[in-house]
């Protein structure tokens, strides 16, 4: 195996060659400045006017908060014990099969308070559970 010795006239080119790549981002460019002036565009349609609305307060979740000394409050209203609670959550649930709980738990509250109370809701039969934070 004989080997061709290489001529320092025949360097390799070690440089890409950027004009097609140029060409085309140039016709990129020109395809986005035509149409983007076309995505703006609206038809203006004059819309009716209606009567103001009002939520519907049968739809309103319950609020259910537990403050920093583990004290349950339902709708404003102070639970003295889990039993209570649960009984609360029976009346609404048969008062509406839809109803949803938003839960507030103060952030000094024990894990365990707030697990005993997601399971007071959850055998009470609600199934609609959020839990509201704040955004930091």
């Amino acid at each position: 195996m004989a080997f061709k010795p290489q001529s320092d006239n025949e360097d390799a080119m070690s440089e890409i060659n950027v004009t097609p790549l140029v060409d085309v981002m140039l016709v990129l460019l020109i395809i986005l400045l035509v149409t983007a002036p076309l995505l703006t565009q609206s038809v203006h349609v004059p819309l009716p006017k209606t009567a103001e609305t009002t939520a519907d307060v049968e739809k309103q979740p319950l609020q259910l908060g537990i403050d920093e000394q583990g004290m349950i409050i339902l709708n404003k209203f102070p639970m003295a014990d889990l039993t209570a609670l649960e009984t609360a959550l029976m009346d609404e649930l048969a008062k509406n099969p839809e109803v949803a709980l938003h839960l507030y738990a103060d952030q000094a509250v024990v894990y365990a308070k707030v697990a005993e109370v997601m399971a007071t809701v959850q055998h009470a039969g609600l199934t609609k559970i959020a839990f509201v934070t704040v955004e930091q």
